[in-house]
């Protein structure tokens, strides 16, 4: 029997404190469907996030019903053994094995949840669930539901209110646990051994491919499960495509390089963003656009602490940025004119960050009660501003063309301030020329 490899008690406490924020409801969360392609071809499975943050369960076809005050309080379905399928497919838990190593109280196979859900959701006044994420299971809960409705008989009672549990439990995922703040550092100081190696492997005539490779090496061989997004490895004007995803030309002498990738630990991600020259040598003009938007990066930073909104420092980003375009010549004009007709979004088209944890762009509110809301500590996001100029953009200096620069750090708010989780991976320019091209080779085993 296999075991589980983290701490459950950490699970338990968030279905308790969950399952506070919804007494006499029910909460209702089911895993990710599996990747199949061309019939019997799997993609590598990841478990839902929130799922996972509630069960520390991994495999797919299982769902979590939550019932705090209610005996059981948890419940959860599953596969059943099956000899023949864990031959080829691998190991399975069973409803025995969840009950008996994840502290889940009462546990049945999958293929009786329809049966069994009515039943479970008699006694509750509401059930918390995300509608759309899998419409085959959407269809099972609401059959559930008029299943229950109906088990009510002449009560006149209807059908159960829906609540969506991706705002429940985005709001648990916010603000980080010291437990949850131990796996993102390692996420992001894994992600960031990752960038440094890549940085020493670049010079003019390594593919884009092979950059990516030297950062999925690092990712595995330092414990990171899988990356937490696609690889972004964009060179010379592929780096003003923000989601450039082909990673397959090769690196050019005097091109920038720019690389957004983070390694995944513990179902927590790392998201990092650097921009540099692939011959180690920035261009003025290079220079002139780095150096502006990495003071940028640095000054937002700075302002990050408890009781500033957020989205001030959208506002921040799109004021100092637009500074700077107008300083090099790209656009012209008062700038909050500019703004206000938001010319400055042709060269920085994005928002100055996201939540990080489970997911890349993470789960939580943005606005409370129609207000932006403000930082508290604990929470964790990127600070990722960028400056994009079209190759054939013919209304700036032709060396300014196919210039694409961002810059990102995962930051964590603090009492006063804010903690830089990847500040191991260099950016000032000087560190960076000193460092690039100058090798890397695997980890030698044995």
């Amino acid at each position: 029997m296999r075991k589980p490899t983290v701490n459950l008690k950490v699970f338990a406490d968030r279905r308790r404190q969950v399952g506070q924020q919804i007494p006499g409801a029910a909460l209702i969360v089911a895993a990710h469907p599996e990747h199949i392609r061309n019939h019997d071809v799997h993609f590598p499975y990841r478990q839902d996030s929130n799922f996972y943050y509630l069960t520390a369960f991994e495999e797919p076809e299982s769902v979590l019903v939550l019932r705090p005050g209610r005996q059981p309080e948890t419940v959860m379905f599953v596969r059943r053994r099956d000899r023949e399928r864990e031959t080829w497919d691998g190991f399975r838990y069973g409803p025995e094995g969840v009950e008996r190593e994840f502290g889940i109280e009462k546990v049945y196979p999958i293929d009786e949840f329809d049966k069994i859900l009515p039943t479970l959701l008699r006694e509750v006044d509401g059930v918390h669930y995300r509608l759309g994420k899998n419409p085959a299971m959407d269809q099972r809960v609401l059959a559930g539901m008029e299943a229950t409705r109906n088990m009510q008989g002449r009560t006149g009672k209807g059908l159960l209110p829906i609540m969506d549990a991706d705002e429940l439990l985005g709001e648990a995922r916010l603000i980080k646990s010291e437990a949850e703040l131990a796996d993102q550092r390692e996420a992001c100081e894994i992600s960031a051994q990752a960038h440094l190696a890549a940085m020493k492997f670049t010079k003019p005539g390594v593919t884009e491919r092979q950059v990516q490779g030297v950062l999925a090496y690092n990712f595995l061989m330092k414990g990171s499960a899988r990356e937490g997004y696609n690889y972004i490895v964009a060179s010379g004007d592929a780096a003003t495509t923000l989601h450039y995803n082909f990673n397959d030309q090769p690196c050019r002498n005097g091109d920038l390089l720019l690389i957004d990738a983070g390694a995944e630990y513990n179902y927590y991600t790392g998201d990092i963003t650097r921009t540099f020259p692939v011959n180690g040598k920035f261009t003025d003009e290079q220079a002139r656009v780095y150096e502006g938007v990495l003071n940028v990066q640095k000054q937002i930073i700075d302002f990050v602490k408890p009781g500033v909104v957020f989205r001030e420092l959208h506002e921040m980003g799109a004021s100092l940025l637009t500074d700077l375009m107008l300083e090099l010549g790209f656009l012209s004009g008062r700038k909050d004119d500019v703004i206000g007709a938001n010319k400055h979004r042709k060269y920085y088209p994005h928002g100055i960050g996201h939540w990080l944890g489970m997911d890349v762009h993470d789960a939580g509110l943005y606005m409370k009660k129609g207000e932006p809301r403000p930082l508290e500590p604990n929470m964790c996001f990127t600070v990722e501003p960028g400056l994009y100029i079209p190759a054939d953009d013919e209304s700036v200096p032709k060396n300014y063309r196919g210039i694409g620069v961002r810059i990102e750090d995962n930051v964590r708010v603090t009492s006063n301030g804010c903690e830089n989780m990847t500040s191991t991976v260099p950016k000032e320019m000087a560190d960076l020329e000193k460092i690039i091209g100058t090798g890397w080779e695997p980890t030698r085993l044995g």
